[in-house]
């Protein structure tokens, strides 16, 4: 009799009430704990009888945000009895995406998959390669939040007759953004489709270019206020930092981080450890990285100097002068040094060696046996409160290192003082004009140590500051990327340079019409200067970049942007466990975490990853403790989920042990670094300083 109790009980059935979405239904579906899920999804649709194609539907529980995909679960081992409400719903939705350019598009999205794959499957549709750099960003509501909710809602209802999956072959798009026909773009149909932009046969050549390549290879180049308004242009450090709460967690899927249909996503390059940049097959993703890069600068969510502005403004002009004149019937030769210059750049943004099978990029410097050395005078300005003291010494550039002496006859003793740039922050101090070339070196160490080096003639900065940039990245001028260093030096110089130039070549009044001040310099270089002297200076900045081509030219803005102290940086609010203020900002960096005066902006503090033993958080108090050599930093978010700053810290030293481009990513390791708030734990209780490399 017991026997036949117990098989009562586990037979004994029950009604699930499952709402399907597509139709705005209840069904009840008779079942018992035995049942499986695929049983219990077929049954509903045969309860349905209506013809569609449900391949793409689930099971989603709401009340637990779990998703239920696995067919051959039973209801008892999910915990399903007769009180749950399930919806019956499809795994993939449409949301309101705004790419790095700006653009926004209607594009459908797994919901039911974490967002670390929903990303990837995203970039194989838009054709960008190493997605595991990009991840969905919600943006931060302002005063016109309502307004503009109540005008997607209008929105949305007006384009569902004409929006659809891309995997089917439809993309609703607002045409407002994109000066382009209403119709649908077909990845099966004309690549033209949808641009007024021509493109050159070697395109069908790119094995990842899709239909939506020619619209993200080439951005609009006017926006809207509220295109905008998602970059976040907050008036203080503080209010910057409120934006970068809204990343969405890598782990959990869109419907489990509360994600609507149809709601707002940005879609942003959230790592800047940029991984084999390829101009053959990148250039969807070049470009996507150079308007992310210009909108940083143009809305100062990045710090730099006048002569930087003015730099990245003539860059920014130049690829729109290149992009309305595309160059046509270049020869082999031009090719050929253009595809050299190019690796070269290439292998300077990646830290990799030269590709041995372009000849050119190999022969373009002799091979070094040995480091060299550079032995000169220079000058050390140290600044007090009333005025400067300037002294000369005799200094030693070797390796890395930097030493200087008293006179050159005391260099074979010991050094007065020796630094190792490796890590180092490099800023130019430089006014042609008033002959002055210094460089700022901004030593890191338990006590940040801070030097300015002043030389004594243009040629002695191109070599020095090439060098210092260099040994920043852990590299020697035995480095086949010492000249580029030095070209890219040499182009800073000369824009600056108000001697007479050779205007065969550059006539500043062909491109007048074309130069609007506003859309290439920063707010705050409009309010110090008229627009007729701003648009004198690019113009003349620009005649240094007026022979590159356009692809040359957003390679030459991303290398400009990367050399800035501030590159890369994600900024959050929080509160230090050993401090007495209330809020203070800290930065999480591709190489190390900082913290900021708030007043001045200033770092006052910084740690780096190779240093790093293990990162950890404590969920009771809901504090990130990291533990450095000698050093124990405690500190919680303000206003944001501490797991923001644990999944950053692990995403930055998975990035960094990419070394086979071929390889695929190891999708188990990410997930142990980043998944501090699930199953899995983050870096705890091991030393991760020398999985690190800088």
């Amino acid at each position: 009799m017991a026997n036949n109790l117990a098989s009562l009980t586990t037979t004994r059935t029950f009604h699930l009430n499952i709402h399907v979405t597509d139709l705005q239904t209840q069904k009840s579906i008779e079942v018992n704990q035995e049942s499986h899920v695929g049983f219990v999804m077929l049954e509903l649709v045969e309860k349905l009888d209506v013809t569609a194609d449900y391949s793409d539907h689930a099971l989603w529980w709401p009340e637990k945000k779990i998703w239920l995909t696995k067919a051959r679960l039973t209801l008892a081992s999910c915990g399903i009895t007769n009180d749950v409400q399930l919806l019956f719903t499809p795994q993939h939705k449409s949301i309101r995406l705004q790419l790095p350019d700006l653009q926004r598009i209607d594009i459908r999205v797994n919901f039911a998959i974490d967002v670390f794959h929903s990303v990837a499957e995203l970039c194989a549709e838009l054709g960008i390669r190493h997605p595991e750099e990009l991840s969905f960003l919600k943006p931060f509501e302002t005063g016109t939040g309502k307004k503009r909710r109540k005008s997607t809602k209008t929105n949305v209802s007006d384009d569902n007759s004409s929006q659809g999956s891309l995997g089917n072959g439809t993309l609703g798009r607002q045409t407002s953004l994109l000066n382009t026909p209403s119709s649908p773009i077909s990845q099966k149909g004309n690549r033209k489709g949808g641009s007024d932009h021509s493109f050159s046969g070697s395109d069908s050549l790119n094995p990842y270019s899709t239909a939506l390549s020619p619209m993200l290879t080439h951005s609009p180049t006017t926006v809207s206020a509220e295109q905008l308004e998602a970059l976040g242009q907050g008036k203080s450090l503080v209010e910057r930092a409120v934006f970068n709460t809204g990343w969405l967690a890598s782990s959990e899927s869109l419907m489990q981080q509360d994600i609507k249909e149809y709601e707002h996503l940005l879609l942003r390059f959230k790592y800047f450890t940029f991984f084999d940049i390829n101009p053959k097959v990148d250039e969807v993703r070049i470009n996507q990285i150079y308007e992310q890069a210009k909108w940083q600068i143009l809305s100062e969510d990045v710090d730099c100097t006048e002569e930087e502005a003015i730099t990245f403004a003539a860059l920014q002009f130049q690829v729109k002068v290149a992009l309305q004149n595309p160059q046509t019937g270049l020869n082999s030769d031009e090719v050929d040094d253009i595809d050299s210059a190019l690796n070269e750049l290439q292998m300077t943004l990646e830290g990799t060696t030269p590709n041995t099978s372009n000849t050119s990029a190999n022969t373009s410097r002799p091979i070094l046996t040995h480091i060299p050395e550079m032995k000169d005078n220079l000058m050390i300005i140290k600044n007090k409160k009333f005025g400067k003291n300037v002294k000369t010494y005799y200094f030693l550039f070797k390796d890395t290192h930097i030493s200087y002496f008293k006179q050159q006859s005391e260099s074979m003793g010991q050094p007065i003082q020796k630094f190792n740039l490796k890590g180092c922050d490099i800023v130019p101090e430089v006014n042609v004009t008033k002959n002055k070339y210094n460089i700022k070196l901004r030593i890191p160490g338990p006590d940040i140590c801070e030097v300015e080096l002043g030389c004594l003639s243009a040629e002695q900065y191109i070599k020095w500051m090439a060098a210092c940039r260099l040994a920043s990245k852990g590299k020697t001028m035995a480095d086949p990327s010492y000249n580029v260093e030095m070209a890219g030096v040499k182009t800073f110089l000369s824009m600056q340079n108000d001697s007479s130039k050779d205007d065969s070549d550059y006539a500043a009044g062909d491109h007048q019409a074309g130069m609007q001040p506003e859309d290439f310099v920063p707010p705050r270089l409009l309010a110090k200067y008229k627009s007729k002297q701003i648009a004198a200076r690019i113009l003349e900045a620009h005649s240094s970049f007026s022979k590159l081509a356009l692809q040359e030219a957003k390679l030459s803005f991303i290398r400009q942007w990367q050399s800035l102290p501030d590159y890369g940086i994600t900024r959050f609010n929080a509160k230090f466990r050993d401090s007495k203020k209330k809020q203070e900002i800290v930065g999480i960096g591709t190489n190390r975490i900082m913290l900021y005066d708030v007043a001045s902006r200033l770092t006052v503090k910084q740690w780096r990853y190779s240093t790093m033993k293990n990162w950890n958080v404590n969920w009771e108090t809901r504090e990130m403790i990291i533990s450095c050599e000698g050093d124990t930093v405690v500190f919680s978010l303000v206003g944001g989920d501490v797991r923001l700053v644990h999944e950053f810290i692990g995403g930055y030293i998975f990035l960094s042990m990419r070394k086979d481009v071929n390889a695929p990513l190891d999708d188990e390791m990410f997930y142990k670094l980043t998944g501090g708030w699930n199953i899995i734990g983050g870096g705890e209780g091991k030393d991760w300083s020398s999985k690190f490399s800088l």
